[in-house]
């Protein structure tokens, strides 16, 4: 008995050590703890975003070109609005991450980690708005590049108070191109090339569109605006890649394979287009293609029609439906066979038909979609394409949804998405700044922007204290033309019965019956 308690005392001794050995030996990345000594170029590129979808497409993109001595200009990443938490984190790394790029390319299975270092620093502008504006005073920088969503490339009235940085993200472009034209004496020369990959059409003209009105807002001069036009080139975009991030519940696992603790470990499909349109030519290009890349200097139209309606428009259209079903992720909906039929009838039979392409072409990108969705080494979480979802609907399916009304048709699951939505973005709660939702107990987060998170918790609170009807709840929310940029309340007879199908039988019980 002595000896085995002995034994068992070794073991247990044996087990804390190497424990600790494990846990002094998985360091949390750094310079010095990846052994990394190198000087980086001069900071070139304003980024503003710094979320997982840039890191992960064009951060990376960045790389390449300084793994193969093409560029050596940085990024300079800006937090785009007050509630972000990478900067901090990307700081404490020395702006190092790790890109896992898992799935198929070309037939081939890929599954690679890179260390990207393209990035210089992370900047808060509202703790260190000084720091954007020695940027704006740089004669370095040549490019700016943004993802703040789909509801960040929006006008919002606002005054610009210099020495503070502006709330919105097309009032910090304004702040940031109004200091540049005064620090350079409007010359010529210290103009820019702004290139928005927010997924909105001709998302540059938009952007160069709502910066002018912020300019008449703000009374800046005729000369700042005559510089915006002739110096600054602004670029309309598609980008195209999957990226879903921190591989939540695998932190040990590629912290042991890679030998260090990163934060912003950032995953994503090997698969990846850029397609940028200047309003006119650039002088000195990028060099993305000579670096392999596939980026193409052309027209957006046409890769937008089918990447946004369909891609996106799928992703939109099914993440409530399923995530009130019980799945969590894409790929985890798709294995689901009564799912799987939901989305793949939803993309062949309603956004297929009123897609403007090519037949062959549509059904040719609907199968890679479904090939992408299906990914196995990625987890798209489904609460990550409910960020922002309302704004989303409003841009990849309302003109779906148009294209129907024109042949008097009322397409079912696209209707029933939007019920989907509407329950989905019911709150029991608050959670920081946001709202939070629930479904069958596991709680999740609503991100929406102020006011449509304001509007959501008024109705439902009505609803929920019987102040009005479930019907009257959802024709006010359909309604609501700062929800959706148009009044929907000519669907709110089918939306109502699909929402009280979804709080009374459940989400898979009503997608059977469909």
């Amino acid at each position: 008995m002595a000896l085995r308690k002995l034994l068992y005392l070794k073991m247990e001794l044996f087990c804390k050590r190497e424990a600790n050995m494990d846990k002094t030996e998985t360091k949390r990345l750094t310079k010095k703890a990846v052994d990394l000594d190198f000087v980086q170029g001069n900071e070139t590129i304003v980024q503003i975003g710094e979320g997982n979808f840039m890191r992960g497409f064009l951060d990376w993109m960045f790389h390449q070109l300084h793994q193969k001595g093409l560029y050596d200009g940085t990024v300079a990443t800006i937090q785009p609005t007050p509630h972000g938490k990478i900067v901090p984190v990307l700081q404490a790394q020395d702006a190092l991450y790790t890109t896992i790029l898992r799935g198929k390319l070309d037939g081939e299975i890929v599954d690679d980690a890179e260390l990207i270092q393209s990035i210089s620093r992370g900047i808060n502008p509202y703790s260190d708005w000084e720091e954007v504006l020695k940027l704006a005073y740089s004669p370095h920088v040549k490019w700016m590049f943004s993802n703040t969503t789909e509801a960040g490339l929006v006008y919002q009235k606002e005054d610009y108070e210099r020495g503070k940085s502006p709330l919105s993200f097309p009032g910090k472009v304004t702040a940031f191109l109004y200091e540049r034209f005064l620090y350079f004496d409007g010359a010529h020369e210290a103009g820019i090339n702004l290139v928005p990959c927010e997924l909105i059409e001709d998302n540059g003209q938009v952007l160069k569109q709502i910066v002018g009105r912020i300019a008449f807002d703000w009374e800046l001069s005729d000369a700042f605006m005559k510089w915006v036009d002739e110096a600054n080139i602004f670029c309309n975009t598609l980008v195209d890649r999957i990226v879903t991030g921190f591989p939540r519940g695998e932190e040990d696992v590629w912290a042991k394979r890679l030998g260090y603790e990163d934060h912003l470990l950032t995953v994503a499909e090997p698969y990846h287009l850029f397609v940028i349109e200047p309003e006119r030519p650039i002088a000195n290009v990028l060099p993305f293609q000579e670096a392999g890349l596939n980026v193409k200097w052309e027209n957006t139209a046409q890769y937008r029609e089918l990447k946004v309606r369909l891609l996106n428009g799928l992703h939109t259209m099914m993440f409530a439906a399923c995530y009130l079903a019980g799945e969590t992720t894409v790929s985890g909906a798709l294995a689901n066979p009564k799912l799987r039929r939901f989305i793949e009838t939803g993309l062949k039979e309603e956004l297929l038909p009123v897609v403007e392409a090519e037949e062959v072409e549509k059904l040719a990108y609907a199968e890679t979609v479904l090939e992408r969705f299906e990914n196995p080494f990625l987890a798209h979480q489904l609460t990550d394409i409910g960020m922002n979802a309302i704004y989303k609907f409003q841009t990849r399916l309302l003109p779906t949804l148009a294209a129907y009304e024109q042949q008097n048709a009322e397409p079912k699951r696209l209707l029933f998405s939007l019920a989907a939505l509407l329950v989905y973005m019911k709150p029991v709660g608050k959670e920081g700044a946001f709202l939070k939702g629930d479904s069958g107990g596991a709680s999740y987060t609503i991100r929406e922007n102020e006011g449509t998170m304001s509007l959501l918790e008024e109705q439902w609170s009505s609803f929920d204290n019987s102040s009005q009807s479930l019907e009257e709840t959802v024709s006010l929310l359909l309604q609501a033309e700062e929800l959706w940029g148009q009044d929907l309340s000519r669907y709110r007879q089918l939306v109502s019965l699909y929402v009280d199908a979804l709080l009374n039988k459940g989400a898979l019980a009503v997608i059977e019956s469909l």
